[in-house]
C-alpha cells in the first residue's frame, strides 16, 4: 500500500522524467522531422504513466498534485517544446475520466498505452438517432494525434423537436481513428513535433454510451476535477512557454561565456550584453513567479475547499497569458544576443525561436484575455475563458 501510494506521488513522476530527458534530448531532431514522438520513446513514456498522470486512480490513473504536475511539464519544455504541448495537451484531456460514465473510462483507460487527442470543432454536427447519434464536422489542431488512439469530437447536437429557444446541447463524442478521415495540415516550422493533424467525420454512427454532456459537473470527486479545463490548459501551455525561454537564456547566457566576435571583446565583457542579460532574466523570473504564485493560490482554494473562487480564476488566466508574453520577448532577446548563427537549423536556439512564436499563436496566449481579466477587475461582466 505504501509503495502504491509513492508511485502515485508527483515526486515520484518528477524523478523519473529527469531520468527520461536525455532520450527526449537524443531524439529532439526526429521529433521535429517526423512530427511526432518517436515509438519507442512513447511507449516508454506511456508505459510509465506520462499520458495519465491526471486520470482518477479508480480508472488506473495516477491524479497527481497539480503543481507537481507542472513542474513535469517545465522540466520536459526546457529539452523539447513539442513533447511537453503533448504531455500538457494529452494529459488536460486526461481529466475526462472524470466527467464520462464510469463504464467508459474503464474502458478506455484500461489500455496502458491509451492517449486521447481532441481539436476545436469545426461545424461539427450530431442528428440524435434511437441508439446513438450521426456525426459530421472537421476537429482542427489535434495536437498528439499520431500518438493518440482515442479522439475526443466535441459536437453539437441537433435535435429537430426542438422548437424552442432552448439552448443547444454539446456533447464529447470518442472515437476511433478508424472513424475519422486524417488530414495532414501540419506543415508548419514550430512546434512541428505536436504533429497537430486535422480530423474529419461523415456522418459517423458513435453509439450514447460513448458520448457525455460537455459542462456537466464531475461524476469522480477530487480537487484536479473542479479546475477548469481551460486554465489547465493555459497554465501547463504557459509553463511551456516558460520553459522554452528558460533554455533560450540559458544558452545564451553559455554563449556569452565562450564567443568573442571578430574585433571585439568577449560577449560577456560587453556592457549593453550584461544588460540584456539581467534585464531577460528579470523578466523571466517575475513571469514564472506570477504564475508559479497564481497555481499555488488556485490549487490550495481546490485543496481546502473545494471550489475556486473567481479572483483565483481571473488572477491564473492573466499569469498564464502574461508568461506566455513574456516568454516570446525572452526568446527573442536571447536569440538577438546569439547573433547571425541563430539562424541555422544546427542551432538549438532556431527551434526554440520557432516553437515560441507558434505557442505565441495558440488560444492560451491572446491578446484579448487581458481584456477580459482588465473587465472582470473593473467590475464589468468578463468574457473569456476562465
Amino acid at each position: 500500500m505504501l509503495e502504491n501510494k509513492k508511485k502515485h506521488s508527483g515526486d515520484y513522476f518528477v524523478n523519473l522524467i529527469k531520468s527520461l530527458t536525455g532520450e527526449i534530448l537524443k531524439a529532439s531532431d526526429q521529433i521535429s522531422y517526423d512530427r511526432k514522438i518517436p515509438d519507442q520513446l512513447l511507449k516508454n513514456m506511456t508505459r510509465s504513466g506520462f499520458f495519465r498522470l491526471l486520470v482518477p486512480r479508480k480508472f488506473g490513473g495516477y491524479e497527481i498534485d497539480f503543481i507537481k504536475y507542472l513542474e513535469i511539464i517545465n522540466i520536459v519544455s526546457m529539452i523539447d517544446a513539442s513533447v511537453a504541448w503533448c504531455l500538457n495537451q494529452n494529459n488536460v484531456l486526461g481529466t475526462l475520466a472524470a466527467f464520462m460514465p464510469e463504464k467508459l473510462a474503464l474502458e478506455i483507460w484500461n489500455d496502458p498505452e491509451t492517449v486521447l487527442s481532441n481539436g476545436p470543432s469545426i461545424n461539427s454536427t450530431a442528428v440524435i438517432l434511437e441508439d446513438g447519434y450521426r456525426i459530421s464536422g472537421r476537429w482542427d489542431f489535434s495536437s498528439g494525434f499520431q500518438h493518440a488512439n482515442w479522439l475526443v469530437a466535441l459536437t453539437t447536437v441537433i435535435n429537430p423537436n426542438n422548437t424552442s429557444d432552448e439552448r443547444e446541447e454539446i456533447r464529447n463524442m470518442l472515437l476511433r481513428k478508424k472513424d475519422v478521415e486524417i488530414v495532414d495540415t501540419w506543415d508548419v516550422n514550430g512546434l512541428r513535433g505536436t504533429g497537430s493533424f486535422s480530423f474529419i467525420a461523415d456522418e459517423v454512427f458513435v453509439d450514447h454510451s460513448k458520448t457525455f454532456i460537455e459542462g456537466a459537473p464531475p461524476l469522480h470527486s477530487g480537487p484536479i476535477y473542479v479546475i477548469p479545463k481551460a486554465l489547465m490548459f493555459s497554465s501547463g501551455f504557459a509553463t511551456v512557454a516558460l520553459g522554452v525561454a528558460r533554455s533560450s537564456l540559458n544558452y545564451a547566457i553559455k554563449l556569452a561565456n565562450e564567443k568573442t566576435p571578430s574585433k571585439q571583446v568577449m560577449l560577456r565583457d560587453q556592457q549593453s550584453v550584461q544588460r540584456e542579460i539581467g534585464k531577460l532574466e528579470a523578466t523571466y523570473r517575475s513571469a514564472k513567479a506570477y504564475l508559479d504564485n497564481a497555481v499555488s493560490e488556485l490549487w490550495e482554494s481546490s485543496l481546502l475547499t473545494g471550489n475556486i473562487a473567481e479572483p483565483f480564476k481571473a488572477d491564473l488566466r492573466l499569469a498564464s497569458t502574461d508568461a506566455i508574453r513574456q516568454s516570446i520577448s525572452i526568446v527573442d532577446g536571447s536569440y538577438s544576443l546569439v547573433g547571425s548563427n541563430a539562424i541555422f537549423n544546427f542551432n538549438p536556439i532556431q527551434r526554440k525561436f520557432e516553437d515560441i512564436h507558434a505557442i505565441s499563436q495558440q488560444v492560451q496566449g491572446r491578446m484579448e484575455h487581458y481584456d477580459s481579466v482588465g473587465r472582470f477587475f473593473l467590475g464589468m461582466e468578463h468574457k473569456g475563458l476562465f
